[in-house]
């Protein structure tokens, strides 16, 4: 069995004081969790601070997102080499609400997965659909297209994560039902298979969009879904680790 994941993004949240205490509280928290791994993903002006909180535990750092040069006259913008130096192992990539505001196209998504990996760095690479989509019934060729896209030249696919995230469900309140979510991670999972053949087996795919203590031991009983990615519910403590320990207790 794949070993799970659930990773918080905290987008635009949380001063450096305020990054501190969650990430110290999630330390505490998951100190006895063995069979899975914890990822935090604070906003860049906390990367340093929350990473030498976490130091030496089991949760790892990542950042929201990066640049595919690794240097340059890209004002605003942070690059590999800088997530790699300041601790980071993981990166979120391609999320929904980058695309959507910062109109990143797949294309870009695909510079930074393979830019990532180039430096060591394990990506998140996230895929979803809009609600408009779904009404459609285009979900599949949606998620087709942006897997193909950002995978597009990437030969080793050991190191990437998948997180599957239905825009209509993000920050809404929605959550896809257990058989709506599991049917796109065998999708994905399909895909995957084509593309790499068994290498696919291994690749973690999570569910996210609305995921709370809650729904997530529906979610996480189905066989494709291999964890969660978090975005209200990490920034509080006990929501956080009770997702985190719902999905240790099943795994």
């Amino acid at each position: 069995m794949r070993n799970w994941i659930v990773a918080g993004n905290w987008k635009m949240h949380n001063t450096i004081g305020e990054s501190i205490a969650l990430a110290q509280a999630i330390k505490e928290g998951t100190k006895d969790i063995k069979n899975g791994e914890v990822i935090i993903a604070p906003p860049f002006t906390s990367l340093h601070s929350v990473g030498a909180a976490i130091k030496g535990s089991q949760v790892s750092l990542a950042a929201q997102n990066m640049h595919y040069e690794d240097k340059g006259a890209f004002t605003g913008e942070i690059s590999p080499g800088m997530l790699t130096d300041i601790g980071c192992t993981y990166v979120l990539l391609g999320h929904s609400e980058r695309r959507k505001y910062f109109f990143e196209l797949d294309e870009d998504i695909n510079l930074k997965v393979k830019k990532a990996l180039a430096v060591g760095l394990k990506p998140i690479f996230c895929v979803g659909e809009t609600e408009d989509e779904r009404v459609k019934g285009v979900t599949q060729s949606v998620i087709d297209k942006q897997i193909k896209k950002a995978l597009s030249g990437v030969e080793k696919i050991d190191k990437v994560v998948i997180a599957y995230e239905p825009v209509w469900a993000i920050g809404t309140g929605k959550v896809a039902t257990s058989a709506q979510a599991e049917e796109v991670h065998s999708f994905i999972r399909g895909i995957l298979k084509e593309l790499y053949g068994d290498d696919s087996q291994s690749i973690r795919i999570l569910y996210g969009g609305s995921v709370t203590k809650d729904n997530i031991g529906e979610l996480i009983d189905m066989g494709n879904i291999d964890g969660a990615l978090v975005g209200g519910a990490s920034l509080k403590p006990e929501a956080f680790l009770g997702i985190i320990w719902q999905i240790s207790g099943k795994r």
